[in-house]
């Protein structure tokens, strides 16, 4: 599917050489399409950022959905250090994308509306509880992808572990 291979070809460029390096042009010779096939799908650059936040909302969607057992926040949690542990490549992609996101309100706003039913979804058990191991799994995240290596698989599993404990 041409829109996929573009998505693919968007990602791996904002991995390999950053925002800076992320035009429109660069994305339709990285995904063999031409220029106007390109427009054809995604009309501008800040279309295509929000289609690969949109991509990333869904994927995590599933996981959290393919997790769940009858607790959001178990499955949050699963799905969250699922990302953390996985292959470091995908990691890289995924926040290469909300990064370049980041810079303007209207492509991270599918980010927003997903973070704040993530973390608002009603949960059993206490709700607080909830919200703060939601918190801290996104804690756990962000670490990984500033600092990689700062956990072991061991710890990873430990503090995952830690934070399924608590709800």
């Amino acid at each position: 599917m041409t829109r996929g291979r573009i998505l693919d070809a968007a990602e791996a460029l904002l991995v390999e050489q950053g925002t800076g390096a992320f035009t429109l042009s660069a994305v339709a010779e990285r995904a063999g399409v031409s220029k106007g096939g390109l427009l054809y799908h995604f009309k501008t650059k800040e279309a295509l950022i929000q289609a690969l936040v949109e991509r990333l909302v869904e994927e995590f969607d599933r996981s959290i959905e393919s997790h769940f057992d009858g607790s959001y926040a178990r499955a949050y949690v699963t799905a969250t250090f699922e990302v953390v542990a996985g292959d470091p490549a995908v990691t890289g992609r995924r926040w290469a994308v909300v990064t370049a996101a980041a810079t303007d309100a209207g492509m991270s706003e599918p980010l927003r509306v997903a973070f704040r039913r993530w973390h608002t979804h009603p949960d059993t058990g206490d709700e607080v509880t909830s919200q703060l191991v939601r918190l801290a799994a996104e804690g756990v995240w962000e670490v990984c992808h500033m600092a990689p290596g700062t956990y072991d698989a061991q710890r990873l599993a430990e503090l995952r572990q830690r934070l399924l404990d608590l709800i």
